[in-house]
Formats: structure tokens, C-alpha cells, sequence
């Protein structure tokens, strides 16, 4: 486990690193809007180039997400809201916990696991287990396999019992 983040940060502006096998996949600006050491929150623009059709849900130019990141916790969640705010849902990956770097950037493992979640709740999809079955952590990292696993069936327990959006909020779970 990482050591919390200081919680007092007086620059706004700082880099989420997602990290997949062992590389880093995506780097990107984003704002701060909270940390208290466990938990931090950011806000930025869509990274990717151009639109990403998954078929249930389209991330496009324009959309903004809103990133939950935890160092003690065995994922990340996004918020995921269209240009002229209308909800799209959370899509949330599956990752080793978060780490502040010593320039405060963030840094994220990607365990290839995903859930999606409507913004009505009526969707709750688990994505890219094939990927994860062939990355090969179960057997290389069996303790990390467990946990992400147990993760991804939290989040969706979550989702399913309405109980999703708490997490979110700061409020205790039931």
C-alpha cells in the first residue's frame, strides 16, 4: 500500500499516469478538486483520440470525467458526463490502489478488469475478463488476481443493490 498524499496541495493541475503492463498507456492533465490523503478526486476533458464506440456507451471530444482514485482500494472510478452535462454513467477499472508520486502526479495499474455502470443503473456490465484471463497475473501475481477480482464483484454488488452512487458521495455504505 502507498502512503496517503498530503492533503493540502496548492497547484490544481497535475497528470494521471494509467499504467498496463508495466508501460504506461495514457498520460494525461486533469484538475484537483479533492484529496484527503486516501482518496483523490480530478476532473478533465476526454484523452483519447477521437470518439471510443463501446457499443453501450460512446466517450467522445467534449466529454468530461470526473476520476475517483484510491490508494487503498482496488480500483478507480470514472464519471463519465457528455459536454452539456448530461450523465453518462461511471465506468470503473479495475487497478492496483493509486500511488501520488513525489511530484503529486497520480499513477494507476491497470488490471485489464472493468465495469460499466448506466446512468440510470440499469446497466452494470462486466468488461474484458478474456483480457484478464490472458494477462497472466493469476499466475504471476495470485494475491493481486484475488483482489482484483474481489474488486470487480464489490463494485458490481454495488451497482446492482443501488448503492453505487455512495461510494461516490462520501457517505457510508449500508
Amino acid at each position: 500500500m502507498s502512503a496517503p498524499s498530503p492533503a493540502d496541495t496548492t497547484d490544481t493541475t497535475l497528470h494521471v499516469h494509467l499504467i498496463k503492463a508495466g508501460r504506461t498507456k495514457i498520460s494525461y492533465p486533469v484538475d484537483l478538486l479533492h484529496d484527503d490523503g486516501t482518496r483523490v478526486t480530478v476532473r478533465g476533458p476526454w484523452a483519447g483520440d477521437g470518439v471510443r464506440d463501446f457499443g453501450f456507451v460512446q466517450f467522445a471530444p467534449g466529454d468530461v470525467f470526473t476520476e475517483h482514485y484510491w490508494c487503498d482500494r482496488w480500483y478507480s472510478v470514472k464519471e463519465v458526463r457528455a459536454g452539456d452535462g448530461t450523465l453518462k454513467g461511471w465506468y470503473c477499472d479495475i487497478a492496483r490502489p493509486a500511488v501520488r508520486t513525489a511530484d503529486g502526479d497520480i499513477r494507476c495499474e491497470d488490471l485489464d478488469l472493468d465495469l460499466w455502470v448506466s446512468a440510470d443503473g440499469g446497466q452494470v456490465i462486466r468488461l474484458d475478463e478474456d483480457e484478464f484471463a490472458d494477462s497472466g497475473l493469476t499466475d504471476r501475481d495470485p494475491e493481486a488476481a484475488r483482489n482484483a477480482v474481489q474488486a470487480l464483484d464489490n463494485l458490481e454488488r454495488l451497482a446492482k443493490q443501488r448503492e453505487f452512487t455512495a461510494l461516490l458521495a462520501h457517505r457510508p455504505l449500508t
